[in-house]
């Protein structure tokens, strides 16, 4: 029986499950929204005159606007409630992804994006949140299944409706179909979520830290958008002071949490969480792990669309097969993780280095691979992530204690979001110097060697944060 703090008039109702549709159809559009950009970019640089620069930064600047807000929307949830905010958070997706398609040019859809993702911050906090309040029971496991199928469908969504629209070019309006495309999904989900959506109970007590956003927000922008614009403004000397200025920014962003935190206030991260060594261990194979994971989709979306030319609707049809082998390994990967611990996420990330090296095989010895031999070379490096990212946020937070779950759970977002970011602008910063100065095939191979490197480093971590959970606290 469901505690009297979690019952809702819809716990035991089927209607339940009608309400899950809604709020998971949100993450989903999220998701979509992460990776359906990629192979739009070559008609963007095109129709906007936009840089390589600015292509990386229209993903990147996404997920920046994300994970700096992603606490902050939380909290909001807490304070007005999870209904309200999630409404609100719809309706800016929304709006911001109209204003995405009528950018008219690079930097106006930067503006947009960033607005797009600090819009989602304020969505997808509530969709788990609704979660937790409407399966207290033992439908619980199965509404967590379905959240994590689609989660895992999200981004293969994101390519092949991306290719679909940008290939058909409904109404004259080629790749802006992929924003206005929001507009009546979140129309149906704002409607839906009015007649069904439950408010959850607030959480007297919550408080924002809306200047500790803010610095982080500007202390990220200094260290990842020298990297995203260096190539274009030519390295020069003085590129690096931003990136200096980001360093000591985010050091005052660390001391002014411990000031807030020694005030009563409530920081944006706590930082006595990282004091745990398996925890923090933790954090760095997240950070190695989600810097290969984008930026991986990134340069073979690249490299299919520029050097191989293959036109957008097959080049998102490539990763169908390596999304069903991500549900798949995912379904069981929990189960194998109870039974086998930290292994089964080191076993995904070799079976992802393995699956890295098969690529490279094959566009070293192919000189132009089709869409269905990347289709089935790319499926190994799906399965691994399958085994790897559903089962990675309850290994990184089995060493917490309980009070600090929401604290360090905001913490992982927050740092698999920022680290998402920065490989977007790492590697799509050495995709394009490296094909402008020899070839796309050389870029590639560049690239996978260099995420084979972090994958090795999140191998490392993974086995110092499982020696230091075997240490008695």
């Amino acid at each position: 029986m469901p505690s009297a703090s979690t019952t809702t008039p819809f716990t035991a109702s089927s209607r339940r499950w009608q309400v899950l549709a809604i709020v998971v159809a949100a993450q989903f559009m999220f998701g979509v929204d992460a990776f359906i950009v990629n192979v739009a970019l070559p008609t963007i640089a095109i129709d906007l005159n936009a840089s390589s620069s600015q292509l990386g930064a229209v993903i990147a600047i996404y997920l920046i606007g994300y994970a700096t807000l992603i606490v902050t929307g939380g909290r909001l949830g807490d304070i007005y409630g999870t209904k309200t905010v999630f409404l609100i958070g719809v309706a800016g997706f929304t709006l911001t992804s109209l204003w995405c398609g009528l950018a008219q040019s690079g930097t106006e859809l930067i503006l947009a994006r960033l607005a797009q993702g600090t819009t989602a911050a304020l969505m997808v906090p509530q969709v788990l949140a609704t979660l937790h309040v409407l399966f207290p029971d033992a439908a619980r496991a199965k509404a967590f299944a379905i959240y994590g199928v689609v989660l895992g469908l999200a981004g293969a969504a994101g390519f092949a409706i991306g290719g679909l629209l940008v290939t058909l070019h409904l109404g004259g309006f080629g790749w802006r179909a992929i924003f206005f495309v929001n507009g009546p999904v979140g129309l149906i989900i704002i409607a839906a979520a009015v007649l069904i959506v439950p408010q959850a109970p607030r959480r007297p007590g919550t408080r924002l830290d809306l200047p500790g956003a803010v610095i982080l927000f500007v202390g990220l922008l200094g260290i990842i958008g020298p990297l995203l614009f260096g190539q274009e403004l030519g390295w020069a000397p003085w590129i690096w002071l931003p990136m200096v200025a980001g360093g000591v920014i985010v050091a005052l962003f660390l001391r002014y949490e411990r000031a807030l935190a020694a005030r009563g206030g409530m920081p944006l991260i706590d930082l006595e969480l990282l004091k745990d060594p398996a925890f923090t261990r933790g954090l760095g194979a997240v950070a190695c792990f989600f810097v290969a994971n984008q930026s991986f989709y990134l340069v073979i979306t690249l490299y299919m669309q520029m050097a191989l030319q293959i036109p957008p609707l097959q080049a998102g049809l490539v990763f169908l097969p390596l999304a069903l082998a991500f549900v798949i390994a995912s379904r069981h990967s929990g189960a194998r993780a109870r039974h086998r611990g930290t292994l089964v996420l080191i076993e995904g990330c070799l079976l992802q280095i393995a699956g890295l090296a098969v690529i490279a095989l094959t566009v070293a010895t192919v000189a132009a691979p089709s869409p269905v031999l990347l289709a089935l070379v790319l499926i190994g490096v799906g399965y691994g992530q399958g085994l790897v990212m559903a089962p990675l946020s309850g290994a990184v937070l089995a060493s917490v204690q309980a009070q600090s779950a929401g604290s360090a759970s905001g913490l992982y977002g927050t740092t698999t979001q920022i680290a998402n970011a920065a490989g977007i602008a790492v590697f799509g910063a050495l995709y394009f110097a490296l094909a402008d100065t020899s070839s796309g095939r050389f870029a590639l191979l560049v690239a996978l060697a260099l995420l084979a490197a972090a994958l090795v480093g999140t191998i490392v971590l993974l086995r110092w944060m499982r020696r230091a959970a075997l240490v008695p606290s």
